[in-house]
């Protein structure tokens, strides 16, 4: 299996794992020890956010309690060397309400690209350019 091939196993297996609502620290594996996630401002995060893998954790536990269920599916991703680059839909069914508009059950529906670079087989570096639609 050349490097693109793994890279992009491992990508899959990282929206597989998000699908199925995979414990924090099974997510925290996908990454090397001292990763870095960028996610851009989009309009959950106006000032978008950079994490480490212990703050990557924590937001997977969060993630977890405000989200039912989540849906990725890959529309496009291309592989070079160490990096992929993917363009996925993403949609979310909340289990707890977001303010008054929102209730749990809404919907919530994006796409997403994003930029993985891969060392030694682990996600050192993840940047997200989020796109949210209307809810």
């Amino acid at each position: 299996m050349t490097t693109e091939q793994s890279n992009l196993a491992t990508v899959h297996a990282f929206f597989d794992a998000l699908c199925s609502g995979a414990a924090p620290d099974v997510i925290a594996a996908f990454y090397a020890d001292d990763a870095i996630q960028e996610e851009f401002p989009n309009r959950l995060l106006a000032d978008g956010a950079r994490r480490t893998v212990a703050d990557i954790r924590d937001a997977a536990e969060r993630g977890g309690k405000l989200m039912e269920s989540q849906e990725y599916e890959i529309l496009n991703a291309v592989a070079s060397g160490d990096t992929v680059v993917v363009e996925a839909a993403w949609a979310g069914t909340l289990a707890v309400p977001i303010g008054e508009a929102t209730p749990a059950g809404s919907v919530m529906r994006a796409r997403f690209a994003q930029v993985f670079e891969f060392r030694n087989g682990k996600i050192a570096a993840q940047r997200n350019y989020d796109c949210f639609y209307p809810w």
